[in-house]
């Protein structure tokens, strides 16, 4: 990762541990680093266990390093906490709004609690209600809310006070889809708008979609980092994969994809899968190979590595202990 200045960092995190009474060694953080630029999304990725919620409890002033330096908005969380907490949002895995107040009632008294004056808060309770498309259900009580907009109103109380860090600890554990897109798209108002966000998940296509960078976690140690495109280029190669209509079809296939790449390639009943280097030209090749041979694939298709294949090639070594541990 490149170089920046203290200033230019909204979250810088060196070294950081934490370890639990009474738990296994190695559970906790583990002497993790986290550099996040101003102005960035970050997503914080890692099995369960992992250390992704224990992470965000430091940075957000709500648990106690054991070790190692962290600052956030500029302040470091152990001797400046008020600093912090005046210039955070937090949005936690769990609702954390009252069910028989409405909407805006609810945000009212987030702003209240926030300090802001009544007129203050409720003018920024009516800007966010509009702005998380809840206005028309803002008088309705939330104990009437479906998932999707309980977790909207839950981004809303976070945003109360319009934090420069924005923590989002799982957003959309237990939503359906339309759900999920619903709170993606109120997320991604929010990171247009320069709010810089750090984002814990399980969801690989909810940090591919939202996030500038990646860092994943595994029992509490960073075991990668960067740019989605960075991250699903360190497994190598792009795969064409070849579906046929029979076993033996998929045999002859590949052994064509072997003499023409050199790779290791492998077979899943009527699939075939090929590390490539030159999609184009083994694609053309292929063609040309598959004809001469009279085979008619079903289907055939060439991608880069999935998001989801970086995850379990990082961490899938260490998971079972994880879990084990946790």
């Amino acid at each position: 990762m490149t170089t920046r200045t203290t200033a230019e960092l909204a979250v810088d995190v060196r070294g950081l541990h934490k370890a639990f009474r009474g738990a296994k060694e190695g559970v906790g953080l583990n002497g993790i680093d986290l550099q996040v630029p101003a102005g960035s999304v970050c997503g914080l990725l890692g099995p369960n266990g992992a250390g992704k919620t224990t992470a965000v409890r430091i940075l957000t002033t709500l648990l106690r390093a054991d070790a190692g330096t962290v600052r956030v908005a500029g302040h470091d969380v152990g001797t400046e906490s008020r600093q912090v907490r005046e210039r955070i949002g937090l949005v936690g895995q769990h609702a954390a709004v009252d069910e028989v107040l409405d909407a805006r009632q609810n945000l009212v008294l987030f702003g209240r609690l926030n300090h802001l004056s009544t007129r203050a808060a409720r003018r920024r309770a009516d800007e966010l209600l509009a702005e998380l498309a809840l206005a028309d259900v803002g008088r309705r009580p939330v104990s009437t809310y479906s998932g999707g907009m309980r977790r909207r109103l839950d981004l809303a109380a976070g945003l109360i006070v319009a934090p420069q860090v924005l923590f989002v600890d799982e957003p959309t554990t237990g939503l359906d889809p339309a759900g999920r897109r619903d709170v993606w798209a109120a997320l991604r108002r929010f990171v247009e708008a320069g709010t810089t966000m750090l984002l814990t998940t399980q969801y690989l296509e909810e940090a591919d979609l939202l996030a500038d960078r990646i860092t994943m976690l595994a029992a509490g140690r960073v075991v990668g980092e960067g740019t989605p495109d960075e991250l699903k280029t360190r497994i190598g190669s792009d795969w064409m994969e070849v579906r046929v209509a029979a076993p033996e079809d998929a045999a002859a296939v590949a052994s064509i994809g072997h003499r023409l790449t050199g790779a290791q390639v492998s077979v899943d009943g009527v699939m075939v899968r090929i590390p490539v280097a030159d999609r184009t030209g083994t694609l053309m090749d292929m063609a040309v190979a598959l004809r001469e041979a009279g085979l008619v694939p079903l289907d055939v298709n060439v991608r880069r590595p999935s998001l989801d294949e970086v995850f379990f090639d990082l961490t899938g070594d260490v998971r079972e202990a994880e879990e084990v541990a946790a």
